[in-house]
């Protein structure tokens, strides 16, 4: 898989939710296994019922699969994930990208733990604004903002 092999599209509730929540739920299990199986499971849920719903979403597809997806709340991506087993092929580069042309600015927040995700938007060219010591449920999980701009 190539960039141009890829395809990107609107978020389709009735035809995507159930396999994005499932690349969501893998692609987690990867990158923040130090949050716990039963914490994601949880999360799961809210992704599904919640941000999922909410969120401008777009869908990183190859040969009309999904493979990953991009969720943004205005200028902020709430969520990035592309399965495991299709990463480093140019989705989420090709995501970003997308989101960067339809916004002009694009700021995150990432779990410093999550080094491959740290090194990935780094080498987009974010650079990091501020960090938290806890996550949005105040864990103590580390957490930097980062922002880029076109």
């Amino acid at each position: 898989m190539k960039n141009m092999d890829l395809s990107i599209r609107a978020y389709d509730e009735a035809a995507d939710l159930k396999k994005l929540s499932s690349i969501w739920f893998s692609a987690s299990l990867h990158a923040h296994a130090f949050v716990g199986e039963e914490r994601l499971r949880a999360q799961r849920v809210e992704i599904e019922t919640i941000y999922l719903p909410q969120a401008e979403t777009w869908v990183a597809c190859h040969q009309g699969e999904p493979v990953g997806f991009i969720s943004l709340l205005d200028r902020f991506i709430g969520g990035l994930f592309v399965a495991p087993e299709r990463q480093g092929l140019g989705a989420g580069r090709a995501l970003v990208s997308h989101a960067l042309l339809l916004k002009g600015e694009l700021s995150l927040e990432v779990y410093t733990a999550n080094r491959q995700a740290c090194g990935f938007y780094r080498g987009l060219g974010f650079e990091e604004v501020s960090r938290r010591p806890v996550d949005d449920e105040g864990l103590p999980f580390e957490n930097a903002c980062l922002r880029l701009s076109a």
